[in-house]
């Protein structure tokens, strides 16, 4: 067993003194449409239930009752009368299908679906699905999904001589739904247009209007908060939105994104923004190590002992080491770079950084926002 002890202390280092902040982060430039969004214009997600029918025996098991319901309940529509529980069908698995639905999507338009095993069954490979309706968050249906799936993997042999390649219980089928309802955002007779940015800023919001009235030699667009730039006075043509849109899309844009690290603690993985700057800090990083042996012996009584009995006694052992600690100090407006240099230097691992930042962040080191995800 292993602990981990790591043990900060900050303190203010000796500097010059000056005013204002660190060295501004530069600037990086983007098209419009990478960073924001058009209100109204968006995607919608769709879901539905169904039956993938035709697998070489690799479906849904006895225990999974409503494959076999479903399949009675569309027996019976078809005029053929059996009991549900008298199905023993292991060629049918139960699934849910989804797909989004794009922007101005028209009937007859077709989209991709994900095919996704909700029973016991082994895999879809060779499967087909049977006519499922895609429904929205209103219980409406949008699209008819129907289509064999298609497998990035298979799954073959039995329990203790099988093997499986990728994820055989999700597929999709390309092209395997028909859109049968318009949902598309009428543009015609607009008058006012939003722009969403993605990540609010205030002066991401004042630069974005700025250039999109700069580019159309007119006074537009006006930014309401950090996140919406509003279009006004564009006209009233029939087409007068779509050539707006056209029009300023790949307008550039410069982004000042906000310091954050991004910490994943399931796999160990540290994401840090160049921008990100540090406070006066000293860093002192030891390993207190604690290594438990349990060995087990076999205690037995005296030959031809009437008395006692065979018995397994465990014999503990316990080994401590403590390293000696090790210490980096940065200085005031250091960097990410600096960081990470004197981090490898004293042989920190991806899990002790990620405890090094958490501390810091307590402290008011780290100039950035902390995210674990």
């Amino acid at each position: 067993m292993k602990k981990l002890f790591i043990f900060l202390i900050f303190a203010i280092l000796a500097a010059p003194a000056h005013t204002g902040a660190t060295e501004e982060t530069a600037r990086r430039g983007a098209r419009l449409k990478d960073v924001a969004d058009f209100e109204g214009i968006r995607d919608n997600p769709l879901v539905g239930y169904g039956l993938v029918v035709g697998l070489n025996g690799t479906g849904d098991r006895n225990q999974t009752i409503f494959s076999t319901q479903t399949l009675a309940n569309i027996l019976q529509r078809m005029g053929v009368q059996i009991p549900p529980t008298q199905v023993r069908v292991y060629n049918v698995a139960a699934v849910f299908v989804t797909a989004t639905l794009p922007p101005f999507a028209r009937p007859g338009m077709q989209i991709d679906v994900t095919v996704s095993s909700i029973g016991d069954a082994k895999s879809l490979q060779g499967g087909f699905l049977l006519l499922t309706p895609l429904a929205a968050t209103d219980g409406k249906t949008y699209a008819i999904a129907q289509g064999a799936v298609t497998l990035g993997g298979y799954s073959a042999g039995k329990t203790g001589n099988s093997k499986q390649v990728n994820h055989p219980t999700v597929g999709r089928i390309p092209e395997g739904a028909i859109v049968e309802k318009d949902t598309s955002l009428n543009l015609k007779g607009l008058t006012t247009l939003s722009v969403l940015l993605r990540d609010p800023d205030f002066a991401t919001a004042r630069d974005l209007a700025v250039t999109i009235n700069h580019a159309l030699g007119k006074d537009l667009a006006h930014a309401i908060d950090s996140r919406r730039i509003e279009l006004t006075g564009f006209g009233t043509e029939a087409d007068a939105v779509p050539q707006l849109l056209a029009a300023i899309e790949d307008l550039p844009v410069k982004v000042e994104p906000s310091a954050r690290v991004i910490v994943n603690e399931r796999t160990g993985t540290v994401v840090m923004g160049g921008n990100v700057t540090l406070s006066a800090c000293s860093i002192l990083h030891g390993n207190l190590t604690i290594d438990v042996v349990t060995e087990f012996k076999v205690s037995q009584p005296q030959p031809f002992s009437k008395v006692g009995q065979t018995e397994v006694v465990p014999e503990i052992k316990l080994k401590a080491g403590d390293l000696p600690a090790q210490s980096i100090q940065l200085r005031e407006g250091a960097t990410v770079e600096d960081l990470v240099h004197g981090l490898q230097q004293i042989g920190a691992t991806a899990r002790d950084i990620i405890a090094i930042l958490q501390a810091m962040k307590q402290a008011g080191a780290l100039q950035a926002n902390l995210e674990v995800i």
